[in-house]
Order: structure tokens, then C-alpha cells, then sequence
């Protein structure tokens, strides 16, 4: 892995120290659940009951928080640094759930998934196209990809931001229009594009992506 992802990934878990420190753990992760179920409405979108759903990127309390009728996958390196560390995250309080403590490159997808969360994290990844292959890749045909990430508003604060590391938490800088050009180059189309959050540099967007069917 890359020097600047590395460094991205140790400047990730004490971000998490720090914001969750006197935050008490039930009171956050039902926030944070609320705050899914908010997301979901915002995407016109809810898995169905027994489906096989992948959290990638999940963090301490990704979206595998709300989906206890599904069955769930979820991955990120730092899981074991924040079970160690972070009392919001413990695993046990999941059944439904089936952790992996690995980059998401490295994931090797068990089958196809009906749905594929990753929310706010493939701008943390190592190595993008080979995450955004694997996404694709793992999709089942005609299922939903839901992928939020900030993005850039303005072209020169985009190229100072991928040459110089203003931002070091998000080794990868791109524009909306770019994520939705990768995504489309892999073979899903885009159903819609939400921004659920509008800043000054980075406006925070979901897009909701259906993979290619099959050809009959």
C-alpha cells in the first residue's frame, strides 16, 4: 500500500479517538442509525428482507447498523483497531453481520451481492480503480450500488488538492462528474444523484447505481 494511504489510515483511527471521545456509545449509535435510515429515504432505496448486502468501508458504525433483516458483509482495515480502541464498535451486538478485517482490495466477495453500500469511504481506499472493479464486479446483475463521497466544486481546488495533501485523510480528489464517469466506465448506469450535503469546497453526494443486466 501507498505511503499517502497509509498515512491517510493512521490520521483515520485517531480522527475516530478524538470525535467519539466523550460521545456516550448508545446515544450515538442510535444517531447514527437515524441518520441511515435518513439516507436511505434520500436514495429511494431499501434492500429487501434476507437479501446479501456488502458494507464497504463500513467504519465503526456503517449502515450494517439498520440492516438486521439482511444479510450483511462488512469491510474495513481498521475494524480491529476499532474494536480495540473505540467502545461504540463491538461486534457481538451484530449477528446479522459478518466482519472483515481487510482493505477493500483485498476483498475477495464469497458471491454476488443484491445490494453494495459504501458510503463516505472510496475516496479513502488505496488503489480506486482496482476498488471500483471490485464493486462493480461483485454487484449481482440489475442490483444497487449506493456510493456517497465528497467531492470537488472547483477544478483549480481539485488539482491543488491532488498534488498537494490538503486533505489527508481522502487520498483521492475527483469531481462528481468524474466518480460518475468511472462508475459508468465499469458498466452501471446511474438512477440518481443526491447531494445530502452542500459545502464550500466539497459537496457530500450519493449516487445510486444500477449494475448491467444480463443479456437475454
Amino acid at each position: 500500500m501507498n505511503l499517502r494511504w497509509k498515512a491517510a489510515q493512521a490520521a483515520e483511527i485517531r480522527w475516530w479517538r478524538a470525535y467519539l471521545r466523550n460521545k456516550s456509545p448508545e446515544a450515538y449509535l442510535a444517531r447514527k442509525a437515524s441518520y441511515w435510515r435518513r439516507v436511505l429515504r434520500e436514495a429511494q432505496y431499501e434492500p429487501d428482507a434476507g437479501a446479501r448486502v456488502l458494507d464497504a468501508g463500513c467504519g465503526p458504525a456503517g449502515i450494517f447498523l439498520i440492516l438486521e433483516a439482511q444479510e450483511v458483509h462488512a469491510v474495513d482495515p481498521l475494524l480491529g483497531a476499532y474494536q480495540a480502541d473505540l467502545p461504540h464498535f463491538d461486534p457481538s451486538r451484530y449477528p446479522h453481520v459478518r466482519f472483515f478485517p481487510q482493505p477493500l482490495e483485498a476483498f475477495d466477495p464469497p458471491e454476488p451481492y443484491d445490494a453494495i453500500f459504501c458510503l463516505n469511504a472510496i475516496n479513502h481506499v488505496a488503489n480506486l480503480n482496482q476498488s471500483l472493479d471490485l464493486l462493480a464486479g461483485a454487484l449481482k446483475p440489475g442490483a444497487r450500488l449506493l456510493l456517497s463521497v465528497d467531492v470537488h466544486k472547483h477544478a483549480v481546488l481539485k488539482k491543488l488538492f491532488q498534488w498537494v495533501p490538503g486533505d489527508v485523510l481522502h487520498p483521492h480528489q475527483h469531481s462528481l462528474e468524474e466518480y460518475q464517469q468511472m462508475l459508468v466506465k465499469r458498466g452501471l448506469e446511474l438512477e440518481r444523484a443526491v447531494r445530502l450535503k452542500e459545502g464550500k469546497v466539497f459537496d457530500y453526494f450519493l449516487m445510486v447505481m444500477r449494475g448491467r443486466r444480463r443479456a437475454t
